[in-house]
């Protein structure tokens, strides 16, 4: 009897994607296979959900409701939702969706293929959503989509009270790994191949807090640059007000810590920043770009911006797009307020009509877009060194380009052969062409080296990859 095959579709922030990592290990080693896309449905298909992105729980049903006559038609086929949405609406998923066999919550990823089995013998679904976080998610196995980039968890949880926000209240408050469990699991993944990491939490630069050291993320990133191997290291995503002189000091001196920097805004408004609960204005919040700046002159720099949060008047507005000229951000996730059940600034007076946000928002962009146009072709004539990733951009003979991205984060197709230059490798190039998004080097290969391969020696000789993602198993040492 062949093995069931599996499919999980993720949406939402990088937690969920590294969660969706760990639910593939997990179905890995209880004994599915990935779903080979043919057109047949999965015997398992996961949601992992979020619940922060507008008309979340409308896009989970539709999809859900897309799935219905292959379920129908199956009745062994399974069907899970996981992630924040499943830990909000929790039992109503299965009131709405009654083919739905398994909801789990953000906090109980590992108990999803027990969980599954227990259906399939009951024959009715199984709801399980606990409160706080059973398994670290590194303490679980992993099936990785890259096998020489990897994200790696310092935290889980937020101890922030952002009004938007209800991540809290689906991540529990902030949890921290001990330093030396994220080094070994880092050192780990380097012994695998692994040549880039990216750190992860909700608030990275408040790592620390809650075993006593408040300058414990520098110093991570500085015992980063001890690893042999360890080619970058990038993280996401800190908050201004936990933002040190350290964490730039550590940046700056780290060879292996990547001059790239997302750090969200929100509102350039310290009216509006007050309403959100941020702990940080307008003018804290430059200065540390100015001070990140100082450091590292070349480094890039992006953000997350709401447009139209409760209150925001054309002048709060204005400052906005005040900060953005003075930031000059390489990229900007900008995104339309909408209420969120659960949140304080769901309740609050003066939510901002629907088409004065639209108009806001299209001038958001139209000044964002002309500063990340600017900055790019700014890097035109410069020499720009490419960690190439099949999963970013384009590869093909037509181009006649691989892509991959710069050391400061940014998007570049290189003019190389597909056959010779492979995902993992690095290639060095001089930047011919600008967009907002994307660099084009089309100036020919003047340094090429090959990823070592999974498994390799740090300091061994490169060779190409085979390209599997790898199947990796952390366990979590005892906390010092």
């Amino acid at each position: 009897m062949s093995a069931r095959t599996y499919e999980i579709r993720t949406y939402g922030c990088q937690m969920n994607v590294h969660d969706s990592e760990r639910l593939s290990g997990l179905l890995e080693q209880a004994g599915y296979q990935r779903h080979a896309a043919d057109g047949a449905a999965a015997d398992l298909v996961v949601f992992n959900t979020c619940a922060v992105r507008e008309n979340a729980d409308n896009r989970l049903y539709g999809n859900l409701g897309h799935l219905y006559p292959a379920k129908a038609a199956n009745p062994d086929m399974q069907i899970a939702v996981g992630g924040c949405l499943a830990q909000k609406d929790r039992g109503r998923i299965v009131e709405k969706a009654p083919w739905v066999d398994v909801v789990f919550g953000t906090h109980n990823l590992a108990a999803l293929p027990v969980l599954l089995e227990r259906a399939r013998h009951n024959r009715q679904a199984e709801v399980e959503i606990v409160d706080a976080l059973q398994n670290f998610p590194s303490d679980l196995p992993t099936r990785r989509e890259s096998p020489f980039s990897a994200w790696v968890s310092v935290s889980v949880g937020c101890d922030n009270t952002c009004t938007f926000c209800i991540v809290p209240s689906l991540r529990g408050a902030e949890t921290d790994r001990r330093p030396d469990d994220v080094l070994a699991e880092i050192r780990a993944l380097v012994d695998g191949g692994v040549v880039e990491v990216t750190l992860l939490g909700q608030n990275v630069n408040s790592y620390g807090r809650s075993f006593g050291d408040r300058l414990a993320f520098g110093r991570l990133l500085r015992a980063c640059g001890d690893i042999d191997g360890l080619e970058r290291v990038r993280f996401t995503s800190p908050h201004p007000r936990d933002f040190t002189d350290d964490v730039i000091e550590a940046m700056a001196a780290t060879a292996n810590v990547m001059p790239q920097l997302h750090m969200p805004l929100q509102s350039g408004s310290d009216r509006v920043l007050k309403a959100m609960r941020r702990s940080y204005r307008q003018e804290r919040y430059l200065a540390i770009i100015d001070r990140v700046r100082a450091a590292m002159p070349d480094a890039a720099i992006s953000t997350d911006i709401i447009v139209g949060f409760p209150g925001e008047t054309e002048d709060d507005f204005a400052r906005t797009l005040d900060t953005v000229r003075a930031a000059r951000f390489a990229n900007a996730f900008t995104f339309q307020y909408s209420p969120r059940p659960g949140t304080p600034a769901a309740t609050m007076l003066d939510q901002v009509p629907k088409d004065v946000v639209q108009e806001r928002y299209e001038r958001l962009i139209a000044v964002q877009e002309q500063i990340a146009a600017d900055e790019a072709r700014a890097l035109v004539g410069r020499e720009v060194e490419v960690l190439v990733n099949a999963t970013d951009g384009r590869k093909d003979g037509t181009t006649g380009r691989v892509s991959g991205r710069a050391r400061d984060g940014r998007l570049v197709h290189v003019a190389a052969d597909p056959g010779t230059v492979r995902p993992g490798d690095v290639v060095v190039s001089t930047v011919t062409y600008a967009a907002p998004h994307h660099l084009v080097a089309d100036a020919g290969v003047r340094e090429h080296r090959r990823w070592r391969g999974a498994g390799e020696p740090a300091a061994g000789p490169s060779t190409p990859a085979n390209g599997r993602p790898a199947l990796l198993t952390i366990g979590a040492r005892p906390a010092s």
